[in-house]
């Protein structure tokens, strides 16, 4: 019984031996299955080894120059605020996420936002309360300002040689916006809208001449004659074939007309739009007078009926959504 009971023992002393040695050989293996389950057998590296999600974190921005340096900006933005610019971004199929606002001035209401209004008189609350990822201004914006908006977000300012170029600032909030193709589009439909125009307008009123005035609201009311060059209004000649007042040519902005100035415009036609609020505006009331003034109603154009009041939110703008509401005004009013 006692040799028996010695080779029971024995035997299990030999399985509890293979059993450890299982478990040992276990542990050597779990380093190596613990690093393959990080990825490493799968070509991945380890979080402080990552060359492939540098590269492609990279590539989700890029510097690009304006006036003020190299700027940084996202790839594709997405929340983009384009300060007095929101035209160019409607135009791109892209919506602000906050539209300019003055109080004297008010806004752009003939783009239909709904949208955060900014007072770029206060302060950058509700800017910031936006969260744009871009900012986009234009000459408004000085170096004090820009340094303000930069601190919410990258700001690009748009090159001062833009300022009277429609297509040139498009295309260029295209490209920072990655998008360049809507710029092509958007630019083919607006070449065509203009062509059709021209064409109808020449034909309508050939060389009579335009003039384009801004009743200049306030307490002491003026009317100022914008020039052919004037960054609002100037694609009438450039780019519509409209024939300039004398008075208008080789000037790139606009001039208050003095009382002597004028009995003295002859312009076939005379465009007319408030420099604030509308036609209608309670606070306009007092300066709608000074077009009752004997002055304004000796003016030869005034007695033949031939001129036209036109609404000041998208006359008072350059940009391509407001050029192509003025060719319809001007249909509407020329073509028969």
């Amino acid at each position: 019984m006692g040799r028996n009971r010695r080779k029971i023992v024995f035997a299990w002393l030999a399985v509890l031996l293979i059993a450890m040695a299982g478990l040992a050989a276990c542990g050597e293996k779990a380093p190596e299955q613990q690093a393959a389950g990080t990825g490493t057998d799968s070509g991945q590296q380890p979080a402080e080894q990552q060359p492939a999600a540098s590269k492609e974190a990279s590539a989700e921005t890029r510097v690009v120059q304006d006036a003020y340096g190299d700027v940084t900006i996202p790839a594709h933005p997405q929340r983009v605020a384009a300060i007095y610019q929101e035209d160019f971004l409607l135009a791109l199929g892209v919506t602000p996420i906050v539209q300019w606002y003055h109080p004297a001035w008010g806004k752009q209401d003939y783009l239909g936002l709904d949208v955060p209004p900014f007072d770029i008189t206060g302060s950058m609350e509700a800017l910031i309360a936006a969260n744009p990822d871009l900012i986009i201004v234009d000459g408004g914006a000085d170096k004090e300002k820009y340094e303000q908006y930069s601190k919410v977000a990258p700001t690009y300012k748009l090159p001062d040689e833009l300022r009277n170029d429609t297509i040139g600032r498009l295309k260029k909030i295209a490209d920072l916006l990655g998008i360049p193709e809507k710029a092509d589009e958007a630019v083919k439909k607006y070449a065509q809208k203009m062509a059709d125009t021209r064409a109808k307008l020449v034909k309508a009123i050939g060389k009579e001449t335009v003039a384009v005035i801004r009743l200049n609201v306030g307490d002491k009311p003026t009317l100022a004659l914008f020039g052919e060059g004037n960054v609002y209004t100037g694609v009438l000649y450039k780019e519509l074939g409209l024939q300039p007042y004398e008075a208008a040519k080789n000037q790139d902005t606009h001039v208050v007309l003095s009382e002597e100035a004028i009995p003295s415009i002859n312009a076939e036609h005379i465009i007319i739009f408030p420099s604030n609020g509308g036609w209608d505006s309670p606070e306009n009331k007092e300066a709608l007078k000074i077009l009752q003034d004997p002055l304004w109603q000796s003016v030869p154009a005034v007695k033949k009926g031939h001129v036209y009041q036109m609404n000041r939110t998208h006359w008072q703008s350059g940009a391509i959504i407001a050029n192509m509401m003025k060719a319809d005004d001007l249909i509407n009013t020329f073509v028969k």
